[in-house]
């Protein structure tokens, strides 16, 4: 009967383990969940928190007075620069304290505020869409091994394109101005854009095609700002090569008397 007794509690003590085991096992993982899921709200409660941040700070620039658009011409001094505003005229102007008087560099677009004309922002750089849309090619995959026929003109354009962008310092060396561009000519389907390619892939050029008659705007001016917007894309996209297809129709004949 003594032995019946102490064997019946010791299952009872078995039971009561295993029953509690399970009990904490299934505290652990509603913890570990819960943990879980608090981190991820955490998370989105950061993240939330950043963009309410962001639209806050929208929200104060767009309350606060408009500012006025213009050019630096050059800096004048630790904390002045001197800055065109159309139709307005130039300007010495004071330079906010936040910003970087070293990147006011002549050209740079910059915010002035209306009441001082203080410079406290300076701008991206402005670039037509029509400009931005021309062909760009970071790399061009064309060689000069895809070109027959035209062995004497590959190595004219090496001499004149290549060498003064792999070899500058032999330019510098010997005192001589480095070739600006060439003019490649003759009758459709001659090779004339692909040995362009070919180069700007032999220099690891970026490639910027563009087509003399989108260069042709109806109004006066629109089309010598096109150009120079190009230039400034070709500058940010540096080292580039500027291909001007089509270049004959800038050029257009006078009519008689004119």
């Amino acid at each position: 009967m003594t032995a019946d007794v102490a064997m019946t509690s010791t299952d009872d003590s078995a039971g009561l383990t295993s029953y509690y085991e399970q009990k904490i096992e299934h505290l652990e993982l509603t913890v570990r969940d819960e943990t879980q899921n608090l981190r991820r709200l955490q998370a989105q409660r950061n993240e939330l928190n950043s963009k309410v941040r962001l639209l806050r700070e929208e929200l104060q620039l767009l309350q606060e007075p408009g500012s006025y658009v213009g050019e630096v011409v050059k800096q004048m001094g630790k904390s002045k620069v001197l800055v065109k505003v159309n139709p307005e005229g130039k300007y010495v102007v004071d330079v906010d304290k936040a910003i970087d008087i070293a990147k006011c560099t002549p050209n740079t677009r910059v915010a002035l505020r209306n009441d001082s004309y203080v410079l406290h922002k300076i701008l991206p750089t402005k670039v037509d869409p029509l400009v931005s849309l021309m062909k760009v090619e970071k790399v061009p995959d064309s060689t000069y091994d895809m070109i027959g026929g035209l062995d004497k003109q590959i190595r004219e354009i090496k001499e004149v394109i290549e060498l003064p962008i792999k070899h500058p310092e032999l330019f510098d060396a010997l005192g001589v101005a480095q070739p600006k561009g060439v003019l490649l000519y003759g009758p459709p389907g001659t090779g004339k854009t692909l040995l362009a390619r070919a180069v700007a892939h032999h220099t690891d050029c970026t490639f910027i095609r563009v087509s003399g008659a989108e260069l042709v705007q109806k109004y006066i001016g629109e089309g010598s700002r096109m150009v120079r917007e190009l230039f400034v894309m070709a500058r940010e996209a540096s080292p580039s090569i500027i291909f001007m297809d089509e270049i004959d129709s800038i050029g257009s004949s006078r009519m008689e008397g004119g």
